[in-house]
């Protein structure tokens, strides 16, 4: 697998710990929507401290862009990143991934696991090819929904958005659970897009499964 040298050329921030970050494209590289790379800091100290993340720009823009939740851990990388500004350097490995579309379906996401998720829906937005796909993206608080006045505009009423632990939401109050995917899918026998924390992810697909879900139509990270 190859490594690339790309340069920050901006920083966009997204929700009070989401930032996007757009860097140079080498000329050779390509992906597909809903891969990611292997990516670290390319500075000493850091090299070695590769962590995976999605591509959430088109294949075909002139730019890499990486939309990156920041913890507050000192020790970890996305901290680093937080302090970071434009003409630092990443280093990146090349595409890789499971997760791609194969169809309309429903897409839920925990948090940070929208990601991959990002570049797929851009990609069919700008084909024209949206249809009838839904979206379920869980948060914790309104706050925390990455890329909201976007998603409501390419999705519509298909974006549905559920808060686990902010009782004054407007939207859903809970969590993705059976009694709520019973209650918001008519047609289990669908592709199914799935991805988030482990523990998210893992329950997601043994309810789908339990709910009569194939497990050829579950798309998901392993």
């Amino acid at each position: 697998m190859s490594n690339y040298i790309v340069t920050v050329k901006e920083i966009i921030p997204r929700t009070h710990n989401v930032k996007t970050f757009r860097v140079t494209k080498p000329e050779t590289f390509s992906f597909m929507p809903g891969q990611a790379t292997d990516l670290s800091l390319n500075k000493d100290g850091w090299k070695n401290n590769k962590h995976p993340f999605t591509f959430t720009c088109l294949p075909d823009d002139s730019y890499l862009e990486f939309t990156i939740k920041l913890y507050s851990n000192p020790k970890g990388l996305t901290y680093q990143l937080n302090t970071i500004g434009t003409g630092e350097q990443f280093e990146i490995s090349d595409a890789w991934g499971a997760i791609e579309y194969k169809g309309e379906g429903v897409f839920i996401a925990g948090g940070a696991g929208i990601t991959p998720f990002i570049s797929i829906f851009r990609h069919l937005y700008k084909q024209n090819k949206i249809g009838n796909n839904v979206l379920l993206f869980s948060n914790k608080t309104e706050a925390d929904i990455i890329l909201k006045e976007e998603f409501e505009n390419m999705l519509g009423k298909n974006f549905i958005n559920i808060i686990t632990r902010q009782p004054d939401t407007d939207y859903y109050n809970g969590h993705i659970d059976k009694i709520f995917l019973q209650r918001e899918i008519k047609d289990f026998h669908q592709n199914f897009y799935v991805c988030g924390p482990d523990d998210f992810t893992k329950a997601i697909l043994d309810t789908l499964k339990d709910l009569g879900a194939n497990a050829e139509a579950l798309v998901f990270e392993k």
